[in-house]
């Protein structure tokens, strides 16, 4: 069991002007209060704050975090208080003990791939204070250390939550040696036969490895001195859970698992790191593809190192990790690692790419010298764009930072959505406006006779929410739109003595008008009329033409245009969702074509517009105004498609391209062919072709010809 002074003289070591009189008297609190307590193993029950405290301390934490170990459990399990921690150990202290409580109340129902992600996100985004991450991993760490006690159903459910949540969490935050320990401790309890086969193979074989292990380091060493590159260098097994990932993943059994030996090369500087490699892979063959650069290219944990495999000595084959003590340390000990290392050289900090919220944690620590400083400006939400709430049956769902009950209900499903008519929110009823919160519990009300309405627009932050509302609307639109229109043509055919509303619907002649004008049923007749797109005289001068009747007026221009619209094919290949009846076009910016994932803009007067979805000319583009469109089956349409095609310019180059594309049945529409002072030819087609599919099996064709240098769409 580990004692109070073995904390002290932890932290001394790396901190010996450090104030312990508020450890100490954490330290007397904490025993004050679990007094009478005991754990399942028989041990009193302060033996864990104290083991918690312990491994907080090997990693370098600061003096509040440590004392947070030591009164972790305190909320929870206790008659202590928030106020009372607060004002005997101070607000800091306060805030991490119920951050690590809060999630140590959490209750997982699945532990799914996806779902074990969002609670991990979840947790991080509910830690205000990133030492509640620290504290709780350390937690769990003793925990599964001592998981012998708990029955055996409760030894599978925390090694399953552990391995899904806990240990993934532990490589985010970069703290590899804990993350590797609660995967070796998970896999005991989950696979024990696995796991005793994995330790009886490297116990049969632990003298001859170690000697062998001891042999190639003192290889390293020497190579590396007599070049003048100071190496610390050190091997190891691979951990036991990277080796049975090893036998599922590639069908192995634990004697077929060569490459289970991991050197490690430290070195004082990123340019000896390179050097380093080198000579290494002049001492042996390096295994081809197996090298990883992530020094140049860090993992967004901040992790850096090269990593290469190389068939050693006797042809075994063995993994070298090189790399300086600064990057040693943040491996090891991840973000904890700035409590000691706070300079972070290591790091290009003008890196463009978003490596997530460790990234712009060590970007706010290279400006920041002070660790008390560095915390004050990390106590923030990590996930500021994002929410994860509950279901009533325990799944997380993540939505964008302001989402309302109303996004809740669409993503269970529209039909909840449609009929939403109020919100739970942790038990207690809120407004449909309510904006969720990281941890909420949320519980839809619904009604059939409950209904979107368009204020909902004004508030919901998700697309889909969005998009079905405004279908929902549309459609009720489109309900009065037909009433309202067959009711006009009513009117209006009955102002005319040769016609009789009764028997043109009979004999179907309205359809056939319908037809004239590109729409599809009588319904969607009467909605155009309705919405003031169709005037009911245009019908009826149609019925008179039908009808053999005489006309009261020639032709105008109205109608010399609906004639036009009706040689239109009546969708062009494309469904508008939850809209048929709307002229659609292609845009000739993009050039979209089936198979390619397009989205629809609303041209005011002139239909929808349909564009490939990375169209430049959309991406700024009024949200409002896109609709989702998707593509019919259909095999008869073609579609225009313009290659650009860069060449050497030697003859026959053209019959050469031609033939490809008459080889892959496409049509050729229009040739432009010039040269360049460089001697290279550059010829434009348009081509008709069924799909992006046929356009691609053309492009490839035509990238093998001879002398071709580049075939890209124009």
């Amino acid at each position: 069991m580990i004692r109070f002074t073995d904390i002290t003289n932890e932290i001394l070591k790396y901190h010996p002007k450090a104030n312990l009189d508020l450890v100490e008297k954490a330290y007397v609190y904490s025993a004050k209060v679990h007094k009478g307590q005991v754990r399942l193993s028989g041990e009193p029950y302060l033996s864990h704050p104290l083991e918690v405290a312990y491994i907080l301390s090997t990693m370098k934490m600061d003096i509040v975090c440590i004392v947070a170990g030591l009164l972790h459990d305190t909320l929870e399990d206790t008659e202590a208080s928030y106020e009372e921690i607060k004002r005997l150990f101070g607000e800091e202290t306060a805030v991490i003990v119920d951050g690590v409580t809060k999630i140590s109340r959490m209750k997982f129902s699945s532990v799914q791939e996806r779902q074990a992600e969002n609670i991990r996100k979840m947790i991080l985004a509910m830690s205000a204070d990133i030492r509640v991450i620290l504290v709780k991993l350390a937690d769990r760490l003793h925990n599964m250390r001592t998981l012998g006690y708990q029955p055996l159903d409760k030894q599978r459910r925390i090694a399953s939550e552990t391995l899904d949540i806990y240990a993934p969490l532990a490589g985010r935050m970069g703290i590899f040696w804990i993350k590797s320990e609660l995967e070796d401790l998970s896999l005991y309890y989950l696979e024990p036969e696995a796991y005793n086969k994995i330790k009886s193979e490297i116990a049969r074989r632990k003298g001859e490895r170690e000697k062998f292990i001891q042999e190639v380091c003192n290889l390293i060493s020497d190579k590396l001195s007599e070049l003048g590159i100071k190496a610390t260098v050190k091997g190891r097994h691979k951990h036991f859970y990277s080796i049975y990932k090893k036998m599922i993943d590639q069908n192995l059994t634990a004697d077929q698992v060569y490459d289970i030996l991991a050197f490690r090369v430290i070195v004082d500087s990123v340019k000896k790191c390179y050097e380093a490699l080198g000579h290494i892979h002049s001492m042996w063959r390096p295994v081809p593809g197996r090298f990883k650069d992530y020094i140049s290219v860090p993992k967004m944990n901040m992790y850096q190192s090269l990593h290469t495999t190389v068939v050693g000595p006797l042809g075994e084959i063995m993994e070298v990790q090189i790399r300086t003590w600064e990057m040693n340390a943040i491996a090891e000990y991840g973000i904890a690692a700035h409590w000691k290392y706070k300079e972070g050289g290591g790091i290009n900090k003008t890196d463009e790419k978003q490596f997530a919220w460790l990234r712009q944690l060590l970007e706010w620590q290279q400006n920041l010298r002070d660790p008390i400083e560095f915390l004050e400006s990390v106590r923030m939400d990590l996930f500021p764009n994002e929410v994860y709430v509950f279901t009533p049956r325990g799944e997380v769902r993540e939505f964008p930072k302001g989402a309302t009950p109303v996004d809740f209900a669409y993503s269970i499903h529209s039909e909840v959505g449609h009929h939403c008519m109020g919100a739970k929110v942790n038990g207690k009823m809120v407004s449909l406006r309510y904006q969720l919160k990281n941890g909420d519990v949320v519980e839809i009300i619904t009604s059939p006779k409950a209904h979107p309405s368009k204020d909902w627009l004004e508030f919901v932050k998700t697309p889909k929410a969005r998009n079905k509302i405004r279908q929902w609307i549309n459609s009720q639109e489109r309900e009065e739109s037909v009433a309202l229109g067959k009711n006009i043509l009513e009117r209006a055919i009955d102002q005319v003595s040769e016609l009789d509303w009764a028997s043109l619907q009979k004999d179907e002649q309205l359809l056939s008008v319908a037809k004239d004008l590109s729409l599809h049923t009588l319904d969607d007749l009467y909605a155009q009329i309705g919405l003031g797109k169709i005037s009911p005289k245009q019908v009826v001068g149609r019925l008179r033409q039908r009808l053999g009747l005489q006309e009261e007026r020639s032709l105008g221009i109205v109608t010399k245009m609906v004639r036009r619209l009706k040689r239109r094919k009546p969708t062009e290949g494309i469904r508008v969702r939850g809209v048929s009846d709307v002229l659609i076009k292609f845009a000739q910016c993009c050039n979209p074509l089936p198979g390619e994932e397009v989205i629809g803009y609303i041209t005011r007067g002139r239909g929808i517009t349909i564009h490939n979805q990375n169209c430049r000319h959309i991406q700024d583009a009024d949200p409002e105004r896109l609709v989702d469109v998707t593509w019919e089956s259909s095999d008869e349409e073609t579609y225009l498609a313009r290659l650009r095609i860069t060449s050497i310019d030697k003859k026959g180059i053209l019959a050469d391209i031609s033939a490809v594309i008459a080889q892959k049945d496409a049509n050729i529409i229009q040739a432009e062919i010039k040269t360049t002072t460089d001697k290279k030819g550059i010829a434009f087609f348009t081509i008709e072709v069924e799909n992006y599919s046929h356009l691609k099996q053309i492009m490839d064709a035509i990238k093998k010809i001879r002398s071709i240098i580049a075939v890209e769409r124009a």
